[in-house]
């Protein structure tokens, strides 16, 4: 097959041999190769101004971001074999991090597979397409799938936002075997069953593994208030753990029977209370009722989820830590996260101080914590990092 060629502008091409994977729309000759001679779904090999290949990249020629670099060897294009090979070198990573299959399989580019993820729940997978070549190429990336893990079970979900980006409908089907609608998983020695179908995402955020095993030694007989629930990955992890009492807060009916389903499944049903409603009205609620806690996690969905978000989002996790410290014991715990891209740790640290000062208590920063490695960081994509999570004790002044 003749493969079609993309041509840089003079020097467009330092960035990408220093390690970079995406390709701008203004970098590109579009006078020697015009982008309205792609479809969304082409690949193409990339050229240097000079013509010398750079690599195989898939395109999105509507979109800023106009292609990512899917092989620097022009004789590697997107199909079964290069996805198996890159499922298999991503599997040896998981396997030498985590004795059981419960894990973030493919991690987009930092697996150098752009515009795919897959979880792994054991024997059923949960995988997303969130670019047209991916979606393109979904019966390659399923066979791919079928072959380097074997599963009973792998379901497509693809109703993220960023399909729209790409001009492709939304949709969550079975792509093989009987699809269960919650499927199991373990985490920290802690058994939970993810809501795969109808849940947030993929059904499970593995991203935060690692920061909620840190929450044992700070919870053991302590009351801890869990914020934006979700199934209870925090909060039911503290009350194994060995806190005396969780509460879980969250807008989602769903989410909280997920909660309770969960509890139940690890023998700590009585120590877990469910709150539904908006997260901030039961922070000045809990306040009203003078009800107070040892330790309170704070994991709120990305409130930045685009630069121009930036002023409000920040405001709204002012808001949140501020209204979270109010409710916390002398001597109390804080957890504090988020999932933007956009705000930097040095920020959430700025205004854990600010908030901390605010109500004139001391605020020491116990811990940080980032994405687990099975969401690993390409280190020339800032946008690949996005998991903070700071570990504060706040103290009277």
């Amino acid at each position: 097959m003749t493969m079609p060629s993309l041509r840089l502008k003079a020097n467009a091409e330092r960035r990408l041999r220093a390690g970079h994977l995406w390709v701008y729309s203004n970098e590109i000759d579009v006078a020697a190769t015009p982008l309205t001679n792609f479809q969304a779904g082409d690949q193409a090999i990339l050229e240097a101004a000079g013509g010398k290949p750079v690599g195989i990249v898939a395109l999105s020629p509507h979109n800023l971001i106009c292609a990512r670099l899917i092989s620097r060897d022009t004789k590697h294009v997107l199909d079964k074999s290069l996805l198996v090979h890159r499922l298999k070198v991503a599997l040896s990573l998981r396997e030498r991090l985590f004795d059981k299959p419960f894990y973030r399989l493919v991690y987009g580019d930092s697996d150098l597979l752009p515009g795919l993820v897959v979880d792994r729940f054991g024997d059923v997978i949960v995988a997303q397409l969130a670019s047209a070549t991916m979606e393109r190429h979904k019966d390659d990336v399923l066979a791919a799938l079928l072959q380097v893990l074997k599963p009973a079970a792998v379901l497509w979900k693809n109703n993220s936002s960023a399909r729209e980006a790409e001009g492709l409908p939304r949709y969550v089907e079975s792509a093989y075997g009987d699809v269960p609608e919650w499927a199991a998983l373990e985490e920290n020695g802690v058994k939970f069953e993810a809501p795969i179908v109808e849940g947030q995402k993929t059904g499970w955020f593995y991203d935060h593994r690692m920061n909620r095993a840190r929450l044992a030694p700070y919870v053991q007989g302590k009351r801890v208030l869990d914020l934006f629930s979700y199934i209870g990955g925090w909060g039911v992890q503290a009350a194994v753990f060995g806190a005396s009492e969780v509460m879980c807060v969250d807008a989602s009916g769903f989410a909280l029977d997920g909660v309770e389903r969960n509890a139940a499944l690890n023998g700590v049903a009585e120590k877990m209370a469910c709150v539904e409603g908006d997260v901030f009205e039961a922070l000045k609620e809990l306040k009203a009722a003078d009800e107070r806690f040892d330790v309170i996690v704070a994991d709120p969905p990305a409130f930045i989820k685009r630069k121009k978000d930036l002023k409000n989002g920040e405001a709204a996790y002012r808001r949140l830590n501020e209204q979270a410290m109010r409710l916390l014991n002398k001597d109390g715990i804080l957890v504090s996260a988020s999932c933007s891209m956009h705000l930097a740790e040095d920020n959430l640290q700025e205004m854990l101080l600010s908030s901390a000062r605010h109500l004139d208590r001391h605020i020491q920063m116990i811990e940080r914590g980032a994405q687990g490695p099975d969401h690993p960081v390409h280190p020339a994509i800032p946008e690949t990092r996005y998991i903070k999570s700071l570990t504060c004790r706040i103290l009277p002044s």
